[in-house]
């Protein structure tokens, strides 16, 4: 039974992952190329690539609880993980400063 609890926990956390890393991915194909040159970080095309891959990695490791992909937990996992996180607390931040035109602006700021 313990077997079956565990898998049950590490799917859960493989899908969350999945769900963060395409919440990176979004984020980045969303934000216009210049705001990453003007935040000082990385360039899109170089997000775009590590956000990109963490997705694919990570839907390779929650599907492989499901006996279709790699169910488990590898490197390019863990740096899938990494790198997406970087993206949503560093990167994310930083660029939604550039991103301009802002629909969700008010009279005394953002809401």
């Amino acid at each position: 039974m313990l077997y079956g609890l565990l898998d049950y926990i590490f799917w859960g956390l493989a899908i969350a992952a999945f769900g963060m890393s395409v919440w990176a991915l979004v984020h980045a194909i969303k934000t216009p190329a210049k705001a990453f040159p003007a935040a000082g970080k990385l360039s899109k095309n170089l997000w775009l690539v590590f956000t990109g891959l963490a997705t694919i990695f990570t839907l390779a490791s929650a599907s492989g609880y499901l006996g279709v992909g790699f169910a488990m937990l590898n490197i390019f996992t863990i740096a899938s993980v990494i790198a997406s996180g970087i993206y949503l607390a560093d990167v994310k931040p930083a660029v939604n400063e550039y991103r301009g035109g802002g629909s969700n602006q008010g009279p005394y700021g953002p809401w």
